[in-house]
């Protein structure tokens, strides 16, 4: 029973909202969204110098960490094919 009411209770919003873009203007609507673009960049929150660059270090090593892994992993998978379609000795070129 409750389901059916939160379905109707969420067409009734949905139909109120398409109602009421229909009736704004595209000027209207414009002004609207810079108003909602400023009120959402009050929000942002500046990062401190410290916090700034520990997350620059964090993003670094993950990259690195990255690297090495996808390098390893191509090593592996080259040397796999060497062995299978080649002489199996080239682990490195």
């Amino acid at each position: 029973m409750s389901n059916a009411l939160e379905e109707s209770g969420e067409d009734l919003v949905g139909k109120a909202k398409r109602d009421r873009d229909n009736r704004r203007g595209g000027w209207a609507r414009f002004v609207l969204f810079l108003r909602q673009v400023i009120d959402e960049l009050g929000k942002v929150v500046t990062p401190t110098r410290k916090e700034l660059v520990n997350y620059t270090l964090v993003v670094l090593v993950f990259v690195i960490i990255m690297m090495a892994f996808v390098s390893v992993l191509d090593l592996l998978f080259g040397w796999g094919v060497s062995w299978i379609f080649g002489d199996g000795r080239a682990l490195f070129g």
